[in-house]
């Protein structure tokens, strides 16, 4: 049979690029090569895409192209933009009879004076290892439905609504999922109106609270404020990085921590979640030092949970993964009350859905496979399914009628 070509995509401009990078060169590593053409194709900072041995250096930390200040569409950055830009009309050629997918990369040798479509890069499945803005937020993912090529994951809605935890949130008070609470503010707000904004939140929650960017992950942009004195510089830490900022109070109280409780979900119509896990982060939270960068942090595989609160976790995570439109796979993030000296034996302990990460850190030491892997499912065999449910959905979307 013949091998399916499989883009592995990686990088970009989101502030988790170098978590990217870790993560795709452990799928590039593990996947089946007796099974799958690979094709890398690295998203550079400034969002340029580039394949082959450019998309290798950036890999590995080699590449070096001239500065520029472009955006994603701006007319230099692709072809089609600058045909657009210069006024020229548009040939669309005829649908072929078996289509491929493909995109046209950014080049660095004499490949640019060739025309777009000889460098077009046909691929069956896109695996897009790419976390955060720009990647795990829906937008690339709206890309990949354009140009009808299948692609591992989320599709655009639950990938934006999986990346947006105000958005995220809504939904799970729809579906009744327990969240802690929670504020959520304009950054154009907090510019305006700083005193209404910390008064409207200190009547809402009580110290210690977290204040995150309402768009990002890996715990970019988070800090924990124990009180007033903290918040305001919390609030404008997050502010960096997007227009919303959500801030929760803390789980525990001052004296304890929250347990931190993940488990991983992987399918399509009919998911499946695994055993979870327990982080006991070297840091007050798990922060993007702490995940990625500080020794210490400990991860508990399986969580030292009864069977009740075991299947607890398992539930919520498959009604949080429905909830919120997701495909293919996702880390389901709970934070569990701390023990109390004054609750009973038969007390259940609170556990609230923390967030949905629908493109988890992808490393093979990263939570999601290993969490797999004390299920049963190896890393090597993961990716492969993560390919097939890619395929999956792309057939079953196929069956859609656009048409009258």
């Amino acid at each position: 049979m013949k091998k399916l070509r499989i883009g592995i995509l990686f990088g970009g401009r989101s502030g988790e690029h170098e978590v990217s990078l870790l993560s795709a060169a452990s799928v590039l590593q593990a996947i089946d090569k007796d099974k799958y053409e690979v094709v890398p194709i690295g998203i550079t900072r400034d969002g340029r895409w580039l394949t082959a041995a450019d998309a290798e250096n950036l890999l590995q930390g080699k590449l070096i192209l001239e500065p520029r200040q472009l955006r994603a569409g701006d007319p230099e950055t692709t072809p089609a933009a600058a045909v657009l830009a210069r006024g020229e009309s548009v040939v669309v050629p005829p649908e072929p009879a078996h289509r491929q997918g493909g995109v046209v990369p950014f080049q660095t040798d004499a490949a640019l004076t060739r025309r777009a479509s000889d460098r077009a890069i046909n691929v069956d499945v896109i695996f897009p290892v790419l976390h955060g803005t720009f990647g795990e937020d829906g937008t690339i993912q709206g890309l990949l439905e354009l140009a009808d090529i299948a692609y591992v994951g989320a599709g655009v809605l639950g990938s934006a609504a999986g990346m947006d935890k105000d958005i995220m949130k809504s939904l799970f008070i729809a579906a009744g999922i327990p969240i802690v609470k929670h504020v959520t503010i304009l950054r154009s707000t907090w510019k305006k109106e700083p005193k209404k904004v910390r008064k409207l939140i200190e009547s809402k929650l009580k110290y210690p609270v977290f204040v995150k960017p309402a768009n990002l992950g890996s715990s970019v942009g988070i800090s924990k404020a124990h009180d007033r004195k903290e918040l305001g510089p919390a609030i404008e830490e997050a502010a960096k990085f997007d227009r919303k900022i959500v801030i929760e109070q803390g789980v525990g109280g001052k004296k304890n921590k929250a347990r931190e409780i993940e488990c991983s979900v992987l399918g399509n119509d009919e998911p499946l979640a695994s055993i979870p896990g327990e982080i006991v982060p070297v840091k007050e939270f798990y922060d993007y030092n702490a995940k990625y960068l500080d020794e210490g942090s400990e991860l508990i595989i399986p969580a030292k949970l009864t069977k009740a609160e075991t299947k607890k976790v398992q539930e919520l995570a498959l009604r949080s993964f429905k909830a919120v439109d997701c495909s293919g796979l996702a880390r389901v993030d709970f934070l569990m009350e701390p023990a109390s000296r004054n609750r009973s034996r038969n007390q259940a302990r609170k556990i609230y859905l923390n967030e949905i990460n629908t493109m988890p850190g992808f490393t093979a030491i990263s939570m999601y496979p290993k969490l797999w892997a004390a299920s049963g499912l190896g890393y090597a065999d993961l990716i492969d399914r993560l390919i097939q449910l890619g395929i999956e959905r792309h057939e079953d979307k196929k069956r859609n009628q656009y048409s009258r």
